[in-house]
Parts: structure tokens; sequence; C-alpha cells
């Protein structure tokens, strides 16, 4: 099997690579040689995946059985189209990681394959789309899904759309688990978002990366959603990240209605939080099906503790700064909920 990587170097793509070279598979990775080091095995082609040039260059390296592509996460779709239209002829399947915010319904309704997308041209630029006042649905869910139509359009019968929610794990480089770790470790009186029963879905990424492999050796066509069948409480997620650490710390549980009095933005000052009824309504029966297997989220977050006190560097990205609230903003917090106790 002798396949191609867009990216390749970190997280997702990092995963899928090692997987490949695992399975023996002869693997080319295509990115621009900045962010990590090429993984040992590979055969690294760099260049600018926005630049015609750079493209038609790796094209003539081909063909292969199979491109995955990882790292079109913050690109236009019509530099996904300029990928898909130099590798037409290159490649007998493309593997596309996409992601559920192509869904107009996201994150508002409960969720399947057969939900409406977001309309998107496969030749939109960056400025494409719009991102609505609660926050749903987003511009970079107009862009994903004008991505998916740049690769259907040209890769028609040949193409799979893998639409994870939250990916996790080792190698991180959002950081909302590290996060909730390192929180986790730091101790003590720790605001959680109530109600503490509530069921999260994120995915391990050596899971995602298995199902891509799994696709792209595979001869299916079609979409998949990619979220955890069982996921994990928000309580057993926090008590097992001070499990982890050996924080000794404590959960105070706060309503939706007490975080957004003191303007608690939601997915990012406190990661994973949110109170859209369908975030976490994600239906992956057919990923199942097809061979998805998801490994408990408890050694998800063991795994990436792991991989921190090991000296673990994720790649430098700017989302990273985006996720955790202020210790002065939660203590305040913190406060006030003392006070309504007593």
């Amino acid at each position: 099997m002798r396949m191609l990587v867009l990216g390749g170097t970190w997280f997702l793509g990092k995963e899928v690579v090692r997987g490949a070279l695992k399975r023996g598979w002869d693997v080319t990775t295509f990115n621009r040689g900045r962010s990590a080091p090429d993984t040992p095995g590979t055969e690294p082609i760099h260049g600018d995946r926005t630049s015609a040039n750079d493209v038609r260059r790796l094209a003539r390296s081909g063909p292969w059985d199979a491109v995955i592509d990882t790292s079109s996460s913050d690109l236009p779709p019509r530099d996904v189209l300029l990928a898909t239209q130099a590798l037409r002829n290159q490649t007998a399947r493309w593997v596309h990681i996409s992601t559920v915010s192509v869904y107009a319904g996201w994150p508002h309704d409960p969720l399947t394959e057969d939900s409406p997308l977001l309309e998107c041209p496969p030749d939109a630029d960056e400025t494409y789309g719009y991102t609505g006042a609660d926050g749903s649905p987003t511009e970079y869910g107009f862009q994903k899904a004008g991505g998916e139509r740049a690769v259907s359009d040209v890769f028609d019968g040949r193409a799979v759309f893998l639409r994870p929610g939250v990916i996790l794990g080792p190698g991180e480089y959002v950081g909302r688990l590290p996060w909730w770790l390192s929180r986790a470790h730091q101790g003590g009186q720790i605001l959680a978002p109530a109600p503490a029963e509530r069921r999260i879905q994120p995915v391990d990424v050596r899971d995602v990366a298995h199902f891509a492999l799994d696709q792209a050796a595979d001869s299916t066509t079609g979409a998949y959603n990619v979220s955890h069948p069982e996921g994990i409480t928000f309580e057993d997620f926090v008590g097992t990240c001070l499990e982890v650490t050996g924080g000794a710390g404590r959960p105070v549980w706060a309503p939706a209605s007490h975080l957004t009095e003191h303007n608690v933005r939601q997915w990012t000052e406190l990661p994973l939080w949110r109170t859209h009824g369908g975030v976490w309504a994600v239906d992956s029966t057919k990923a199942i099906a097809a061979g998805l297997r998801c490994r408990p989220v408890r050694e998800t977050i063991s795994d990436t503790w792991s991989w921190l006190c090991a000296d673990g560097r994720p790649v430098a990205h700017p989302r990273w700064a985006k996720h955790g609230i202020d210790p002065e903003k939660e203590e305040k917090i913190l406060a006030s909920r003392a006070d309504r106790s007593e």
C-alpha cells in the first residue's frame, strides 16, 4: 500500500503516519516542514499546499493508492480544491478529515450522517460564511463544508469523509484536555460545569487515525461521524483528571445559569462545556459498524498526562491560549458559589 498523507507531522497526522508504518505501508508526507520533524521511515516532500507549483510538484511523485488529508482544517475550500484537482489522477482514493461543524444543525440538534450540511461552494475563499450570534453556525463550519464539496466534486465515488467532534489524546495542540489535567494537578476547589452527569463524546486521536487507515484500505465511500459511542460523564472526566495527576482537588459544580451570569465563555474558558442540546448527541453507529473502535476516555486522559509528564510538547498553536479560565475569575465565581450556599 502506497499512501500520501497531507500533513503528517503532528497530532492526528502523526498518528496516521505511525499507524501506516506499523502496517508496513509506503508513506509519503507533504507539509511545509516547519511545525515538527518528519517521522523516520517516511518519504517527506516539503511544500506549501496553497501553492499551485508546489502541489503540481507533489503530484509528480505519485501515484498513490490513497490520500489521507489531515491538514485542511485552516484552509479555505479553494485550497482543498487545488490539491484534489492536482492529485485527481494520482490516487484511487481520498480520505478527508472533516468535522461535525459541517452540519447545519450542529450544535443544536442530534446528528446522523443524513443530517443537512451547510452550503458552501468548492472554490470559496477564506471570506465565505459567517458565525451566528449564538456561536452557530460557524464560519469554520461553512469553510469545512466547502472543503468537502471540493473533494466530492473531484473524487465522486472515491472519497470518504470522517467527521469527528472533539479529538483528544497525546500530542493535542488545542489545549482542552491538557488544561483540565493541569488544573486538576494544581488542586484546590475546581470550577466545574453542572450537571455533573452530562455525558461528553471526545474520541482518542489514535482511534481516529486507526479508522482513517482502515478506510484508506477499504473500498467503501461516504461519510462517517467519528464520536465516542459511550463517552464519559463530566463528573468522571474531572475525577479521572484528579486521579491520574494526583491532584488534591474538589470540583465545585456550578449550573449553566451561574456560569452565564459570570460571562464564562462556553467551549473555551471551561473546555468541553457547552449547553447546546446537540453538541454531544452525534450518532456514530455507522462508523462503529464500519470498524471504529474507541478506547475508554479514561485511557485517553491517563495517556495524555503521561505524555505531558514525559515533557510532551504540543506544536505551538494559537488555539492553546484560548482555553482555560483566568484563575482570578475562577476564584471569584467559586466565592460567589460559597456565598449562595451559606
